[in-house]
């Protein structure tokens, strides 16, 4: 006779109870979180007392490139083998030497690093690329 009970089998199914309360509270977790991840949290920014930005009064420099590769300069026609002349002319009488440059995408690669090139002989201290804002997928 055994002293603990009689018929006493193993036990083959798995208790499910326990992993179905760590789903339950996983989920209420995620739930719980879930908005706060899309919402983001709410910041009291400060105030700025200081007035705007100063505008430079001096028209911006843009170096433009076509297709065919023409050039022009604050709207006027330039080779690439007066560009540095002109520029280098333009940027004396500046005390902004940013250059923007805008330059059509089916030009050549080499053509835009020799105008840039040329840019900074000429003393252009800081060279901005004008391109299009990217386009919202929808």
């Amino acid at each position: 006779m055994s002293a603990g009970g009689g018929d006493r089998r193993l036990m083959s199914d798995i208790n499910v109870t326990p992993l179905v309360d760590v789903m339950l509270v996983l989920l209420i977790i995620f739930m719980v979180t879930a908005p706060m991840l899309q919402e983001g949290m709410s910041v009291n920014v400060p105030q700025v007392s200081a007035g705007p930005l100063e505008q430079h009064e001096e028209e911006p420099v843009v170096l433009t490139i076509d297709k065919s590769g023409g050039m022009s300069v604050k709207k006027s026609q330039v080779s690439l083998d007066t560009l540095g002349e002109q520029l280098k002319l333009i940027f004396e009488q500046r005390a902004d030497k940013t250059l923007y440059l805008k330059a059509d995408q089916d030009v050549s690669y080499g053509q835009v690093v020799k105008a840039m090139a040329i840019a900074k002989q000429a003393g252009a201290a800081k060279l901005s690329m004008v391109t299009k804002p990217p386009e919202e997928t929808k």
